[in-house]
């Protein structure tokens, strides 16, 4: 380990220059040296990866384990007791924390249930929910809160179908996800949410086993390849992943289009560019966690030696915005060709449910916009409350008038 490694408050992770741009000491620290050495949390000598090229790299590579019992904490966060929850190992079925092989028995279960041709024909489903919220909208009139009007009622509710879970327990579910992605919240209080959420799929996996539906969850129980246990945590993961993620990316995407009138006016003149529109809100959007990785054996990455044992952050979002990988990476553009970003991963933990955040993306946001084409804040950009302390980044609530 050379000796100019740095340490990394959590204070310094989250100062940023606007909402929409990654926090001003990744920029410069990848600008300096796409990977170098980071002191973390416990005083482990390990790195942090700013570039695109070596992030990307690591990600792809076998040799870099996700397994959270084997990482080092780069930083404190607010609450230390909920951080002690989330480097515990990964309970039978959270596969997002395994490895190969077992990574590769659930992925390779679940990949079927998830195609995009799949993903596609949940469409017309997808707009007949956005144009429910936004009938409401209509009816109650501005302003209206865009997060708790549309940006999480249309996920939570896609979600909870392709899930076949029932109506009636998502509100206990959406209160106990809540409580568990707290930073505030006490070691015991994520103990106890998460032991809520489990809790509810016991009675749901035996409905679905006596009278299995067409939905994605039936299709894993009845493939009879995993116990109720298994079942309990991979139910779990796909709501939560389901709707936490697309509700803040929709709640994001829309105020950095509202606070970008040219990209918005380019999207309403050629609304071909949607696709892009969305490829690009999600390089240009990516929050400020970073993913970690742990060496199972000395491996060189980008001309540096990661030795065994040592443990890589991986800042995403300092990586979709690399200027080697995309010119002027600041600047919001939908016109830019942004594939290849690295918002969903890369490599055996590419994101599952990609295909249908880009549909509900796609279609919520064309939904919106033509249904409100004078759609605007109700309250300046620098007072609308972002989720600093979440994993999910994006505003507490999105204010809007029309």
């Amino acid at each position: 380990m050379t000796q100019d490694g740095i340490e990394l408050t959590w204070s310094a992770r989250v100062s940023r220059p606007s909402p929409f741009d990654p926090p001003e000491i990744f920029t410069r620290l990848r600008n300096e040296r796409p990977l170098r050495p980071l002191i973390f949390a416990d005083g482990h000598p390990g790195w942090l990866a700013t570039g695109y090229d070596v992030v990307r790299a690591i990600l792809a590579d076998s040799r870099f384990s996700i397994r959270r019992e084997l990482a080092h904490p780069p930083v404190m966060m607010p609450n230390s007791n909920a951080q002690a929850v989330f480097t515990a190992p990964a309970p039978p079925g959270m596969f997002v924390r395994m490895d190969p092989p077992e990574h590769t028995r659930y992925r390779k279960l679940l990949a079927g249930e998830f195609t995009v041709r799949r993903m596609r024909g949940l469409e017309e489903r997808i707009a007949e929910a956005a144009h429910g919220c936004l009938d409401d909208m209509e009816t109650s009139g501005p302003p209206a809160d865009l997060v708790t009007a549309l940006c999480v009622p249309v996920p939570t509710l896609l979600i909870c179908e392709l899930l076949g879970l029932p109506r009636p327990i998502i509100p206990t579910f959406r209160q106990a996800a809540a409580t568990a992605l707290d930073a505030d919240s006490t070691q015991e209080q994520i103990q106890q949410a998460y032991a809520t959420m489990l809790a509810l799929f016991p009675p749901l996996i035996a409905s679905k086993r006596e009278h299995p539906t067409s939905d994605v969850y039936s299709g894993v129980i009845n493939s009879g390849a995993l116990s109720d246990e298994e079942l309990a945590s991979i139910g779990l993961l796909l709501f939560a992943a389901g709707y936490e993620t697309t509700s803040s990316m929709l709640a994001m995407g829309t105020f950095a289009l509202l606070e970008h009138p040219r990209q918005l006016q380019a999207l309403r003149r050629d609304p071909s560019l949607i696709d892009n529109t969305v490829e690009e809100l999600l390089r240009y959007l990516t929050g400020p966690g970073g993913m970690l990785r742990t060496a199972l054996e000395d491996v060189e990455v980008g001309g540096e030696l990661i030795k065994k044992g040592q443990t890589v952050e991986l800042l995403v979002g300092a990586a979709n915005h690399d200027p080697a990988r995309f010119q002027r990476p600041h600047e919001f553009d939908v016109t830019r060709p942004a594939r290849g970003h690295l918002a969903f991963g890369h490599g055996i933990h590419q994101c599952l449910g990609q295909q249908l955040a880009r549909v509900e993306l796609r279609v919520v946001i064309q939904a919106l916009f033509t249904r409100f084409p004078r759609l605007r804040l109700a309250a300046p950009a620098q007072e609308i409350p972002m989720k600093d302390d979440s994993p999910f980044f994006g505003p507490k609530r999105l204010p809007v008038q029309w």
